[in-house]
């Protein structure tokens, strides 16, 4: 065990925005692009306006809660703190879907890269192969920095502005629209503004993990350097989606040209620069993906370790520890097996599965404000009104506007899995005859770093 009891004060502003894009991974824009411009009839970059503003005014949100909970930045531990213990918990297992599912995204992303190179192997060997180096690496440690995570999202938006170059090339040359500057990626007579919010649903998924910032609060050089990260990273991240999806949507007004539309990213490559480029392209992104799969897998196991450790899952398992690589080998290996699955579905579904978690975390993140500002503080000054009350209130409805037009399967998947957790927390509770056992994964996820991990893999956890 390490005796450290703080973390390092080391991050600026700029190194915890970095991060957060690797988080975000910014290519996934290229592998969503053919699903999303099936559903809004050809303008993804709308889809993706309206998912910014959504995210912009949720990311305040966060920025204000992060600084009354500064060691604890999670959409449930604010709603347990603010709103109950009990509702804290359900939003906290609707997050779980983001956590377990994240890794499988990443997985299917890799089959799907694979399968477009060597479309005569079965797919089941790369989601195995790839699942079994990412679990054997968490299960036996991993090292990073978040100089690798900044030089790895310098050359993902170094390879998109290589992109939006050559299609303004092909623009130029009479590919897809013919034009730099034409409306028809953004609106057309055929344009259902129900049909936008439905893609916005979808893309809200590319902007998950901006969230995770809040984990480097006590690693921030200042208080105000992880509010001011994660407005950064949702502005710059979904500046780059936008600028991308409005050149992808130029050169593809609609989705015919593609053999596969769950993930056109090597296609768009191959369209774009020829093979050389689509090389390029599908390397780049399956580095990013790679990075991103480490990082969720990661996050996700020790999610489901803490909770053991606090008896909200079995203790005995869910918060085991290996004697030796001092992991969480159980929840490391059970989100490999999730991961899976990777095997069947398609990328719409899960995205939208994911969503489901993500955007009811995002309402009550809003909500929190409201409640812990505005009625409890009494913070009911003009501006205060302003900031603490319309705002967040704008915020909860965009993101439950959002969730409301979500994909049917993936709302019909996400009431059963709440169900299931509003069954498994009476079972818990014995109907609330018990105190139930804490779900702030960041707050002891930052003990858990203390007790077990020296100060290089903290990074890493984080």
């Amino acid at each position: 065990m390490t005796d450290n009891t703080t973390l390092k004060r080391s991050l600026g502003v700029w190194s915890i925005v970095a991060l957060g894009l690797g988080y975000m991974t910014p290519t996934v824009v290229f592998d969503t692009f053919g699903i999303v411009s099936k559903l809004t009839n050809g303008v993804v970059p709308m889809a993706y306006f309206v998912a910014l503003v959504v995210m912009v005014l949720t990311a305040i949100s966060y920025g204000k809660m992060v600084q009354v909970f500064p060691a604890a930045g999670s959409a449930y531990t604010y709603t347990r703190e603010t709103m109950g213990s009990h509702l804290g918990f359900l939003v906290g297992w609707t997050s779980l879907l983001d956590y377990l599912l994240l890794p499988l995204v990443n997985a299917l992303i890799i089959r799907i890269y694979m399968e477009s190179l060597f479309p005569n192997v079965p797919v089941w060997i790369w989601v195995f192969a790839y699942v079994i180096v990412v679990t054997a690496i968490n299960a036996y440690s991993m090292e990073s920095t978040s100089s690798l995570n900044f030089i790895l999202v310098v050359f993902t938006i170094c390879l998109i502005g290589i992109f939006i170059i050559l299609a303004s090339v092909q623009l130029y040359h009479g590919m897809g629209n013919g034009t730099l500057f034409t409306i028809h990626p953004l609106s057309h007579e055929n344009v259902k503004l129900i049909a936008v919010l439905t893609g916005a649903t979808v893309v809200a998924f590319s902007f998950i993990g901006f969230d995770a910032i809040t984990m480097y609060t006590e690693e921030a050089k200042d208080t105000s350097t992880v509010p001011r990260a994660i407005l950064l990273t949702v502005l710059i991240g979904g500046g780059i989606f936008f600028i991308a999806s409005y050149f992808t949507q130029a050169l593809f007004p609609d989705v015919s040209v593609f053999e596969n539309v769950d993930d056109t990213l090597p296609e768009i490559g191959l369209y774009v620069g020829g093979k050389l480029f689509q090389l390029l392209f599908i390397a780049g992104a399956f580095a990013a993906t790679v990075a991103s799969g480490l990082a969720s897998h990661a996050s996700a196991s020790r999610l489901l370790f803490v909770m053991g450790r606090n008896g909200v899952l079995p203790k005995k398992t869910f918060g085991y520890l290996h004697p030796k690589f001092r992991t969480p080998v159980f929840t490391i290996v059970l989100t490999g097996i999730v991961s899976l699955f990777a095997i069947g579905p398609n990328l719409e579904l899960i995205a939208s599965v994911i969503n489901f978690g993500a955007l009811i975390a995002f309402t009550f993140v809003n909500l929190s404000v409201i409640v812990h500002f505005y009625i409890r503080q009494k913070r009911r000054s003009g501006s205060e009104t302003f900031k603490y009350l319309i705002m967040p209130s704008f915020g909860a409805l965009a993101t439950g506007v959002l969730w409301y037009h979500l994909h049917a399967d993936a709302f019909i998947g996400g009431i059963v899995w709440l169900i299931i957790g509003i069954i498994y927390m009476l079972f818990i509770t014995r109907f609330f005859k018990k105190e139930l056992g804490s779900m702030d994964s960041i707050d002891d996820l930052e003990s858990l770093d203390k007790e077990i991990f020296n100060e290089d893999k903290i990074k890493v956890l984080n």
